[in-house]
């Protein structure tokens, strides 16, 4: 029969075990060991029962346990020595209080810059910043994730906690998560969505000071409201806010609002992304406003669908008296917006007439022009929908700052979004590139942490730290029988995971006995397990079965390989790649070296990472914007496998793995997309194939003369000590402290009140007179190479190197080392030198005559205007370098609020009109 209502009874602890409940609400013990074995001595059996959460577990402990415990001054004495542990990792001083400490000492940087006394300096970090992404991948016992984006931003909150970054995450609390997988007897992908009780849950109810629960409001069509509760995850040092729509208060439509992640139609995912983002800004002001915690000084966004936070924020401003353009600069200077998608297709993009129905008039951010706010999200590039409102483009326009998740990523998004900044090379676009990290406390296995990660994880978090071989202390017969511990676990850890879904999928116990023989701990192991989209070509190991069948049962030198994913609900196409995988595991000829895992979570994680030796990603290039799996495994010794795509393009080291080949993506003539991508999947196929018989295994199987296989165990160990320290998330945090969220802080700081509007109003006067602006004239003369000896004839006069009309003269032959006088004669309309810059560029040209690796050279003001209003500019320019070479000029605006030359995506350079050369080739 089931229940009309449900809620949780919580024991009552005895006075001397009240700590645990600290403990455990505070999901440091995800990446704690010590706390997380006191919770399992509270009860071993309730541990395993409770999937290793200790807020579970705590509800089902008995009474007369606990009395025990409570009298037992062994375990009181453990208890309180955690409790002081975590205190002091609450409240002590970590890198960023160091940081704060350092720049107070040299003058950068006022008292309480983090506490929220006083007028922070210029120089000063932020007092805090505010993080806002969909999901966030913390622990399997909060599950409000979907991939790699969710547990790439758990891992950016633990290390801002780790680094005592003051961070406030914000998101959404999904009542069903995203989904658990189970299989069909054929195979086929099945979803169910269990029901989260948030009071089972690590998390607390934010209350205001009356005790009512903190309710956020936002105003939809037709006079109806969405509300939502706020909950907080403590993650260690940074508090997680958790927007909750199942509130009584809402009509059940509204309610349902964050039922599940990625879920629901086009006008669902609509109002999820405006909780998110503008009940998001109201739940930080209200956090902020109870606790006292500093009020964020930057606004991180973590891909487009936190994008309305920055209209909130212009909403707010207004309603303090600014102007809509004075409210977008200073929302702008503050607001930092990373990018995790390399195609257009994988961006949410709105109807306009959605849009404009939720936040125009009787919607929310009435008080905002509608025009406006649509104009944030239009496509003006070439190609994009007028009828559509993208995200990103927003969340672009929104930011002053922007960044992609690996060097690779950076550059597929400049030239993905390059049509915003029309008049500049991709290269020039500013979006810049923070590759991402993996929290090594939480993926590495205990026995591995002894060795590499915790030299890695101090490297990452302290600047001045040197690399050091982690396992200097460990012999190779030790390093060996580590690994095989490790793959020996995963063994077991499979085999019953696997008998639980075969039994889902139907089967009786009677049928299952040659599970007891799936994978061997002495055979090389790989693992594939993601998200499963079709880039990530789940089934590129299938390709050519006889070969991969030969390579599972290889006499000598098998292989077995561990897969699991998960693919998205309406996702019919990644179905049926999970389908054909599994059909081909069912096979009793492999299905003793291949297996299929259903369910893919923290939990399977961190087990499978350990136990690989090595770790397959096989996506199309450049698709992966990071793929940060790989990193995780990397971590615990295992060897990458993987096409040179994300982080691995730029990481990648024959020390640390294999290299996929990739093919080109070109079509041949007359040839369809789809037969330019199975020639494709063939050639990389191949390779993959090549890779493993005649590198991996004879390397993972050859021994040297104390029978280990030595090449093999210095590559794990080069693994840990030298790629480990890279690919952490302390170090991806720092950066984004140093490289954008200081910058950000200091622009906030400059760009508010006066100044912003200020800035806006420049800003309009520069469009205005733009057209106006041009070059009118290039000439270059040459000035000789070094000066003529005492009593040597005098060399030749400068000349004018390439003059002549464009298409005249245009190459020319000049000596390496000769410096270039450049003049330039520029228009400028209604705006003056103090509004521009000038510019040379100059660098090696290609057969196209573009120049490439340009550095720009300022050019000086000569003298006032001209009678006809013309402006003079000169300076030199060093030819350095040899070969085929080239400059042009152009005029940008200028002001020292601008975070680059490209923000406005206005620039003025040489037409066929303009006088003289428009450019010089020199060879």
């Amino acid at each position: 029969m089931k229940a009309i209502r449900r809620f949780s009874v919580r024991p009552v602890l005895p006075d001397s075990l009240r700590p645990l409940s600290d403990l455990a609400r505070n999901v440091r013990w995800s990446w704690h060991p010590e706390t997380r074995e006191l919770f399992q001595a509270l009860d071993p059996d309730g541990w395993r029962a409770a999937g290793g959460d200790p807020v579970r577990l705590l509800g089902s402990v008995p009474a007369d346990r606990l009395a025990r415990l409570a009298a037992d001054p062994e375990f009181v004495r453990r208890l309180a020595a955690a409790a002081d542990e975590l205190r002091a990792y609450l409240t002590g001083p970590r890198w960023y209080q160091q940081q704060v400490e350092r720049r107070s000492a040299d003058g950068g940087a006022a008292q309480g810059e983090t506490a929220g006394g006083g007028d922070p300096g210029p120089g000063a970090l932020p007092r805090a910043i505010a993080y806002f992404s969909p999901e966030f991948g913390i622990t399997a016992a909060l599950p409000q994730y979907s991939g790699g984006l969710g547990i790439l931003a758990g891992d950016h909150l633990k290390s801002a906690s780790d680094l005592g970054v003051p961070l406030i995450g914000v998101g959404l609390l999904y009542r069903h998560g995203y989904f658990r997988q189970t299989l069909s007897r054929d195979g086929w992908q099945q979803e169910h969505y269990p029901v989260l009780d948030p009071n089972e849950l690590p998390l607390t109810l934010l209350r205001e000071v009356d005790g009512r629960p903190t309710c956020v409001t936002l105003a939809l069509p037709g006079g109806r409201s969405l509300r939502a509760h706020v909950w907080q995850a403590s993650v260690g040092r940074v508090p997680l806010l958790l927007l909750d729509s199942d509130v009584e208060e809402n009509a059940q439509r509204e309610r349902d609002v964050t039922d599940r992640l990625y879920g629901g139609g086009s006008e669902h995912r609509l109002l999820q992304e405006m909780l998110l983002g503008i009940g998001g800004v109201r739940a930080v002001r209200a956090y902020c406003a109870r606790t006292g915690h500093a009020a964020p000084e930057v606004f991180h966004t973590n891909e487009g669908h936190a994008g309305f936070l920055g209209l909130e924020r212009i909403r707010e401003l207004i309603a303090g008296g600014a102007d809509f353009d004075t409210a977008l600069e200073s929302v702008r200077a503050g607001t930092v917006f990373t990018t995790h998608t390399p195609v257009p297709a994988g961006i949410d993009r709105f109807d306009r007439e959605l849009i404009a129905r939720h936040l125009g008039d009787g919607g929310e951010l009435t008080e905002l022009p509608v025009e406006r706010v649509l104009a944030l999200g239009q496509e003006t590039y070439p190609g994009g929908e007028d009828g559509l409102f993208n995200m990103a483009v927003m969340g672009l326009r929104l930011a002053q700052r922007a960044n992609g998740v690996s060097t690779l990523h950076g550059q597929v998004s400049r030239e993905m979004f390059a049509g915003l900044w029309p008049g500049f090379d991709a290269t020039e676009v500013p979006i810049t590139a923070i590759t991402n990290g993996v929290h090594a406390p939480t993926w590495v296995a205990p026995e591995v942490a002894g060795l590499g990660a915790r030299v890695a994880e101090r490297t990452a978090t302290d600047p001045g730290a040197r690399p050091a071989d982690a396992t200097a202390h460990t012999s190779d017969a030790d390093l060996w029988a580590l690994r095989r511990t490790l793959r020996e676990r995963l063994v077991v850890e499979v085999r019953e995971r696997l008998a639980a879904s075969w039994r889902q999928r139907g089967a009786d116990r009677a049928e299952l006995g040659w599970i007891d023989g799936v994978l061997d701990p002495d055979v090389l192991t790989i693992g594939f397990a993601r998200r499963v989209p079709a880039y990530k070509r789940l089934t590129l190991m299938l390709h050519d079965r006889d070969r991969l069948t030969e390579l599972l049962l290889h006499p000598e030198r098998p292989v077995q390989i561990v897969v699991a994913g998960k693919a998205h609900p309406a996702d019919d196409g990644g179905k049926r790649l999970i389908q054909e995988l599994v059909r081909f595991a069912d096979d009793p000829r492999v299905r003793h070296r291949l297996v299929f895992l259903p369910d893919y979570g923290m939990a399977m994680a961190q087990r499978l990472y350990p136990g690989c030796d090595v770790w397959l990603n096989n996506p199309l290039r450049p698709l992966e914007a990071c793929g940060t799996s790989g990193m995780k495994a990397a971590l615990n010794g295992c060897l990458n496998l993987s096409v040179r795509d994300g982080w691995w393009d730029e990481w990648y080291d024959p020390d640390f793995g294999w290299a996929i080949p990739t093919a080109d993506a070109s079509a041949a003539v007359g040839e369809s997309a789809e037969a330019d991508q199975d020639r494709r999947d063939a050639l990389e196929a191949a390779a993959l194939y090549d890779l493993l018989a005649h590198q991996i295994t004879p390397r993972f199987y050859e021994r040297g003369a104390s029978g280990l296989p030595d090449h093999w165990l210095a590559m794990v160990r080069r693994t840990l000590t030298t790629l480990g320290p890279k690919v952490l998330a302390g170090r991806m945090v720092r950066e984004y402290v140093e490289k954008l969220y200081v910058p950000a802080a200091r622009a906030h700081r400059a760009t508010s009140g006066v100044a912003a509007r200020e800035l806006a109003q420049w800003k309009a006067r520069v469009r205005a007179a733009w057209p106006g602006v041009a070059v009118d004239h290039v000439k270059a003369e040459s000035e000789p190479r070094e000066a003529p000896a005492p009593g040597a004839p005098p060399g030749p006069a400068p000349e004018e190197v390439g003059a002549g009309a464009p298409g005249e003269g245009e190459c020319a032959t000049v000596e390496l080392g000769t410096t270039l006088t450049l003049r330039v004669r520029v228009s400028l309309g209604d705006l003056t030198p103090d509004d521009v810059e000038v510019q040379a560029l100059a660098g090696p040209v290609d057969e196209a005559d573009r120049i490439g690796a340009a550095r720009a050279v300022p050019l000086k003001p000569v003298g006032g205007p001209s009678l006809e209003g013309h402006w003079s500019y000169a300076g030199p320019l060093a030819l350095d370098r040899s070969g085929p070479y080239g400059y042009t000029v152009r005029i940008l605006p200028c002001h020292e609020l601008l975070a680059s030359g490209a923000e406005l995506g206005l620039v003025a350079a040489p037409t066929e009109r303009t006088g003289e050369e428009a450019g010089l080739l020199m060879r």
